[in-house]
């Protein structure tokens, strides 16, 4: 086997300036990193959630001050560069150990200012970023701040304090875990490594091959290859026939996720499922007795490179309103890993129509059970394709495929 590739990196010490204990991070990222980059990093490093506006703030080889923040042009100081457009040798000499004048900082309300400190250089394989080493758990967003946040867990670990209860359900609120989990000196170096390894597949993700189109489309050409020629037989009441059902469970390795026999399609979510949504995207179509292929079916069975392409477009520019707004959202929950936890989650969602302009027909707020069946509807297009490292129609907790990545990342790039 080819051993991976090596690339020059640089090894920071990244520490969350005023705090006691201290809380910092080890990292190891490449050369070529751009500041925008880094600015990932470390938001996967310390937990934060990337909510809040951010800037960086430094000093290049001539001397010079510079400072890059990520707004629309003209929000921000006079000067403020893209953090995307510049690599950060340009701010610091890998050769010279010792606390650099790079700044990052992140809420400008709270204002964690992070210090970075140049370890020295270092290698690391192609196109990942490591953890090295660090101490505490990262501060929980809106916080108040290093003072807030010392205040949160002194009151939190004190039941004596009056308002102990106050503060623990806030935190209850806040992280949606019970405080018996809250522990502010945990410092989880696997997690943290899992979070990088995948926030560095986001970063470079490499060219679309044709093993992805095989991974990701899968289940979706194997239906359409099926009724290329004389189509798929229906009964009498529209469905899929009990002998075609089992076998394409079989076929698409299905059968020991599902606990009946799967033969009845009415009864097999996972074969109705796929075949109402490719009847959505208008790939097969019912004529009488059959299922056929459409014309646009019938040119896309058997080019799979236009087969992904339509399909990115037709989920990055759905139809309603609401898939608009929501569309996006969902796909960021699904790269990132931040989807909100289950009670909060709705709540987000019409947080986001309403914010978009949408109101019910008489001018009332959305409901949140809209929300939740937005959430399901959008969610079970992306389901349908095999976007997942493990093959399964039920897509929970599953963690994306490299291919499924590169299919998101391009549905992303395609939003309007």
């Amino acid at each position: 086997m080819e051993s991976p590739t090596t690339v020059p990196a640089v090894e920071l010490r990244i520490s969350i300036g005023e705090t006691e204990p201290l809380i910092w991070r080890q990292l190891v990222i490449p050369e070529s990193a751009t500041v925008a980059e880094l600015h990932g990093a470390i938001q996967c490093a310390f937990g934060w959630k990337n909510s809040h506006l951010y800037a960086v703030a430094g000093k290049d080889s001539s001397g010079k001050k510079r400072i890059f923040m990520d707004v629309d042009d003209g929000d921000g100081p006079e000067g403020a560069e893209s953090p995307a457009a510049v690599r950060l040798l340009e701010l610091f000499d890998v050769q010279t150990p010792g606390l650099s004048d790079l700044l990052y900082e992140y809420d400008f309300g709270d204002s964690w200012t992070h210090e970075i400190e140049v370890v020295g250089p270092a290698e690391l394989h192609e196109n990942t970023i490591a953890c090295l080493d660090g101490a505490m758990r990262g501060p929980i967003e809106d916080s108040g701040g290093v003072g807030g946040y010392a205040n949160v867990v002194a009151v939190v670990g004190n039941r004596k304090h009056p308002e102990h209860r106050e503060a623990v359900e806030w935190l209850e609120f806040v992280t949606q875990e019970p405080v018996s989990k809250f522990d502010p000196a945990a410092f989880d170096l696997v997690a943290i490594n899992g979070q990088l390894r995948s926030l560095a597949q986001r970063f470079w993700p490499g060219e679309v091959t044709a093993a992805d189109y095989e991974a990701v489309l899968g289940p979706i050409r194997w239906f359409l290859k099926e009724a290329q020629l004389d189509g798929l037989p229906l009964t009498s009441a529209g469905y899929l026939k009990p002998a075609f059902v089992k076998r394409a469970m079989t076929e698409l390795g299905w059968d020991d996720e599902w606990i009946s026999a799967g033969r009845v399609e009415v009864s097999t979510p996972p074969i109705l499922n796929l075949r109402e949504q490719l009847q959505g995207w208008k790939l097969l179509r019912k004529l009488k007795d059959k299922l056929l292929l459409t014309p646009r079916g019938r040119k896309l069975a058997g080019d799979p490179e236009a087969l992904w392409d339509f399909l990115a477009n037709e989920l990055a520019n759905p139809d309603s309103d609401a898939e608009r707004i929501a569309t996006p959202l969902f796909i960021h929950w699904e790269l990132t890993g931040d989807e909100p936890p289950y009670g909060l989650r709705d709540q987000v969602i019409q947080a986001a129509l309403h914010h978009g302009g949408l109101r019910t027909r008489t001018g009332g707020e959305i409901p949140l059970s809209w929300a939740s069946d937005l959430y399901y509807e959008v969610t079970g297009s992306l389901h349908r394709l095999e976007l997942w490292e493990d093959p399964s129609w039920r897509r929970l907790d599953e963690k994306l495929s490299e291919a499924g990545v590169k299919f998101l990342l391009d549905v992303q790039s395609r939003i309007d």
